[in-house]
């Protein structure tokens, strides 16, 4: 049976895990320059992060394909 979460590289991955993962690999002054957004910029912490990409669909779609992105580049 072909099932759809296996092709979802999203699936079971919560925001947070992301911005954690997203900070190892490429840490927040390269996340600032590649998404142009000020909680990665100005004092950048995962919960200031947290609270602005929940109420902002355009740049949690930035971050979720910067994390994809970071994923096939390992």
């Amino acid at each position: 049976m072909n099932n759809p979460h296996n092709k979802n590289l999203l699936h079971g991955i919560t925001l947070e895990m992301m911005l954690h993962h997203l900070v190892g690999h490429y840490g927040w002054e390269e996340m600032g320059a590649s998404i142009n957004i000020r909680c990665f910029q100005f004092e950048p912490s995962i919960k200031s992060s947290l609270a602005f990409l929940r109420k902002t669909p355009w740049a949690r779609e930035k971050v979720e394909r910067l994390y994809i992105k970071s994923l096939r580049d390992k």
